[in-house]
């Protein structure tokens, strides 16, 4: 097991290295220039030279993208273009709020979306598999910017039970919880569901059957632990989505985070936060992924010898 999870540590070098050219050289194509932010009316072409050379934007991509590199490998993400403030104070700044929102939809669409695969898988054939299916298609078709503005509309504005935006205490997180859990619970429903009528078709379980063990048994002790295994791979995919997955409902909600910084310095071109948001978020991903593979190798062997 200790092999096996140095070998995938050692393959997120070549990785990370990709994600850092992906992340430095996509912003750099997006067309517009910082540095027109912060020009006054009236600058002279000399003013603007004088800024590009502050920055490093005068020299050229590869010459950008080594300096990055070496100050990244240190620590250092760099000062914001726009705001002049270390990009690593802002992202502290903003990064519990991404982690509250992104961890309690993780939670709330793990534990409902398992709950409603188990009772789909049990009740496979009839209505309640049948009413469970539906809301799964629904909930996997609903795009969460729009399900946010809906929740807005009705328990926001109309009703006024929560909030309308920002995160002020508790409540506030109620509606943004919703919006981003919906799509995930269709998700690991989806495939809880498969994953436990697949089981529940083999041998072992028809053993147990003939044994007489209660069938709720049967389904929460035995079916359901040899059935995480896929939901595992959708839980460890999901990790990464904690921070990148709630972009568009922390600006739905007008809620502080990574999302909306990251909108805002899409918006102003600011390439160091720009850069350092995104290399979050990908290595989020990245992380989530590698504990995924360490889990899956910890719950089935099988796993750790196909990918040794």
């Amino acid at each position: 097991m200790i092999g096996f999870t140095l070998r995938r540590l050692v393959l997120l070098l070549p990785v990370f290295l990709v994600v850092s050219l992906v992340v430095f050289f996509i912003i750099h194509l997006v067309p517009g220039d910082p540095i027109d932010n912060l020009l006054r009316a009236g600058s002279t072409p000399e003013q603007r030279l004088q800024i590009a050379a502050k920055y490093g934007l005068d020299r050229s991509l590869i010459e950008q993208y080594v300096t990055w590199m070496g100050r990244l490998l240190t620590g250092d993400l760099g000062t914001s273009i726009i705001q002049g403030r270390p990009v690593s104070a802002l992202i502290a700044r903003n990064l519990p709020y991404s982690l509250e929102l992104g961890v309690a939809a993780l939670l709330f669409s793990t534990l409902t979306g398992i709950a409603a695969g188990v009772i789909a898988a049990s009740y496979q054939g009839t209505r309640v598999d049948d009413t469970i299916t539906g809301f799964i298609l629904l909930g996997s078709t609903v795009p969460s910017f729009w399900l946010g503005l809906m929740l807005i509309l009705v328990f926001a504005v109309w009703l006024g039970w929560v909030p309308v935006s920002g995160a002020r205490g508790w409540s506030s997180l109620i509606l943004p919880v919703i919006a981003a859990g919906l799509g995930g619970i269709a998700l690991v429903a989806r495939v809880t569901r498969i994953a436990m009528i697949e089981t529940s078709r083999q041998d072992f379980v028809m053993l147990l059957h003939a044994k007489g063990l209660p069938p709720f048994i049967i389904q929460l002790r035995h079916v359901l632990r040899h059935a995480m295994v896929p939901v595992v791979t959708i839980l460890s995919l999901r990790i990464g989505w904690v921070l990148g997955g709630a972009v568009t409902i922390e600006y739905v909600f007008a809620r502080p985070g990574l999302g909306s910084l990251l909108i805002r310095a899409l918006n102003q071109r600011d390439y160091p936060l720009v850069q350092g948001c995104l290399l979050m978020l990908a290595m989020a991903v990245i992380i989530g992924a590698l504990i995924g593979d360490i889990v899956q190798a910890a719950m089935d062997p099988r796993q750790r010898e196909a990918r040794a």
